[in-house]
């Protein structure tokens, strides 16, 4: 019990400061994260197979979670909050259902190169993902990643905020000198504590509200006008659209789908839908591009207010504050102007309301391949975490009840405003090295997040967003392992192969992260089954010191009148033509070639392909006076065998246990007069081997 206090507390000092970045991460108000901090771990836990296991926000899981809803949604707005805790609940029911139907072996499919490649690719983008607010710059997001990356640094070169890129080297330095002093400090939350104070104390967030007047710009002055008349047209433009889609509903359901009246119906309801969101959209950019923008500021004197002028743009003799200025939000007929740094700003008191996710079925169908590698790739994250502890616990682990436990977390989760979940391998790590023995400890971590959100969330207001990129920038370093892709090359090129090609893939189709690892994942199929078509096929001699081994790799003489060939495979439709060619390519070497026997101790499986195949090459082998036998079959081919007839077809006498019963039958067919000189006219003594 007290280790399980101890350790959950400890989780809780990393798990809080990281489940903020880390909805930063996945394009939310950073306490979304302390949500889903909040109910997941303490149910994980309690529902899953492993006692030590931290679940939480974790940062692959987060910008998956991005890379999903960025295209259907504004980063950070109303809309896009709620599909993040409705694909919570995609993800919970999904890992759910594969729990309940013992189906967790579905991961299976992935294979570890693709989630080496896919990795290394997400870390890469996680880190670059974050540039911006290291350097405090704005830039709107392009169609893939590297290009948002390139007007981001492009962006840096003369807009960079020093403060604020010198508030994320500081809280860098702070991370990498405790680990190094002290692994067992907080020292995440030691950074956040540190610059939360120093924001706090030099009021690193200098907010400022403006009227359109003291802005010396025509453009602010034309999207100020612009979004008060959409304020005032939007209810008038809903109503509208509402109306058509009323129409739209009566006219289908009085004439059918296919009738004249119910398309013009549903064109017009589809037009004013489509001019509405193009108003909304076209304001809702020119703010984003005013947001680009710098401005200097000259304060007043007097009862006369302070202007801002365009960057480069001030009048002779002004004398600015010496900060650059930038529109942070315009609130109706005013601007809210920053001068200074980001921070997280006000947080929510309280503990997240209970309420169900919203529903949209379009939505939904177009969350659903996010979903599923969202729950695949966060239970390959949880699942091998948990084994690498249960090796130290030797505790027993159930995959499938990972997978309820997983499911539950997101599903519970997404009732009170989280966003998907998984387990976290270095909050695991922190939780079993403190002492963590069942799973309380999560409990505790749990409870700890429920006393910060209750009493502690006026102290996280000052908390510079730029420090939050530097915990998901260490993070993110955390993930790169150059040497997995190595050990993968070096064990089998084409998993190699496939490890590069994924992270490749990965890092060039971002954000659309599902098509580098379905690429990587056809690709490992595809490999897989080039391997399987042509297995190795060796021509067994006798070896000097007794044994039947590889002729061609020992320079070992064969006999002209018997052929023993291993066959290391099994036997499906892919590889029959090439079994039957090797054979045949046999046939045509050896002219006085009299017997085939097939050393069958590595072919796992015969396929309905694969036995007709045999059929027919006994059949042609026997029409050329060459007699096939087979030795060290297995039960369950020759259970195959057994029902298809192939076995009452050849007969008893053409299989055999072992390589030696089947020579000496061969010996006594052909007589002894036969190649006296050949070499496998010698009782084996040991097992074959290579």
């Amino acid at each position: 019990m007290r280790g399980d206090l101890v350790a959950g507390v400890t989780v809780a000092l990393v798990l809080i400061p990281q489940s903020m970045a880390y909805a930063q991460l996945a394009g939310l108000p950073p306490y979304y994260g302390l949500y889903a901090a909040f109910l997941p771990p303490m149910v994980a836990a309690l529902f899953g197979s492993s006692r030590q296991l931290a679940t939480g926000p974790v940062a692959v899981v987060s910008l998956l979670t991005a890379a999903a809803l960025e295209p259907i949604a504004a980063s950070g707005g109303t809309g896009y909050v709620a599909y993040a805790i409705m694909l919570s609940l995609i993800v919970g029911i999904f890992q759910l259902s594969l729990g309940l139907l013992r189906l967790g072996v579905v991961v299976s499919f992935l294979s570890h190169p693709v989630i080496i490649g896919f990795t290394n690719a997400a870390a890469i983008i996680i880190a670059s993902s974050q540039l911006d607010r290291i350097f405090g710059v704005r830039v709107a997001s392009a169609a893939y990643h590297y290009e948002t990356v390139w007007s981001t640094i492009v962006a840096a070169m003369s807009q960079t905020h020093w403060p604020t890129l010198a508030m994320a080297i500081g809280a860098s330095t702070i991370m990498v000198t405790l680990k190094r002093v002290n692994p067992r400090l907080p020292s995440v939350l030691i950074a956040v504590a540190v610059t939360t104070a120093l924001s706090w104390a030099i009021q690193f967030e200098r907010i400022q509200r403006a009227s359109p007047a003291q802005i010396d710009s025509v453009a602010v002055h034309e999207v100020v006008r612009d979004e008060l008349a959409l304020r005032s047209e939007l209810p008038e433009l809903n109503e509208t659209v509402l109306s058509a889609e009323r129409l739209f509903r009566a006219t289908e359901k009085q004439f059918g789908v296919d009738d004249s009246r119910t398309l013009s119906a549903q064109h017009s309801w589809d037009t004013l839908r489509l001019k509405r969101d193009r108003r909304v959209r076209s304001v809702k950019a020119d703010i984003e591009e005013l947001k680009r923008s710098r401005f200097e500021y000259v304060p007043g004197h007097g009862d006369q207010p302070g202007r801002f002028y365009l960057r480069g743009h001030l009048p002779q003799g002004s004398q600015p504050d010496g900060r650059l200025w930038r529109i942070r939000a315009v609130e109706g007929a005013e601007l809210v102007m920053n001068g200074g740094g980001n921070v997280v700003g006000t947080v929510p008191k309280g503990l997240p309301s209970v309420q169900l996710p919203q529903f949209d079925l379009g939505v939904i169908l177009q969350l659903i391949s996010a979903a599923v590698a969202i729950s695949l790739l966060g239970f390959m994250e949880a699942i091998s975490i948990a084994k690498a502890m249960a090796t130290t616990t030797r505790q027993r682990l159930d995959a499938n009840q990972e997978l309820i436990g997983q499911g539950i977390g997101n599903i519970l989760g997404s009732l009170t405003q989280s966003y998907p979940t998984s387990g976290s391998f270095s909050r695991s790590a922190v939780n079993i090295s403190a002492g963590a023995v069942t799973g309380f400890s999560s409990v505790v971590t749990s409870i700890v997040v429920v006393a910060t959100l209750i009493w502690l969330t006026p102290l996280l207001y000052h908390l510079p967003q730029a420090t939050l990129a530097a915990v998901i920038i260490m993070a993110a370093a955390g993930l790169i392992n150059i040497r997995a892709v190595r050990h993968a090359w070096l064990a089998n090129p084409h998993d190699g192969i496939v490890a590069i090609v994924s992270f490749v893939l990965t890092l060039a189709f971002a954000p659309h992260l599902d098509k580098g690892i379905l690429i990587g994942a056809g690709l490992a199929l595809v490999l897989y089954l080039y391997r399987t078509m042509a297995p190795r096929v060796a021509v067994l001699a006798r070896h000097p010191d007794g044994t039947l081994r590889d002729a061609e790799s020992f320079g070992l003489r064969t006999c002209a009148n018997i052929s023993m060939i291993r066959f290391d495979g099994s036997l499906y439709f892919a590889n029959t033509s090439y079994f039957e060619d090797k054979i045949m390519e046999r046939v045509s070497l050896k002219p006085e070639l009299r017997y085939v026997i097939v050393v069958g101790d590595g072919i796992n499986q015969v396929d309905a392909t694969g036995e007709q195949m045999l059929s027919q090459l006994a059949e042609r082998l026997q029409g050329s006076g060459i007699e096939i036998l087979f030795t060290g079959l297995k039960k369950q081919v020759l259970e195959v065998f057994h029902r298809t007839g192939l076995h009452d077809k050849l007969g008893e006498e053409r299989f055999y246990r072992t390589e030696d019963s089947a020579l000496e039958h061969v010996w006594q067919k052909l007589g002894g007069g036969h190649e006296i000189d050949c070499p496998l006219n010698i009782v084996c003594p040991v097992k074959p081997s290579d």
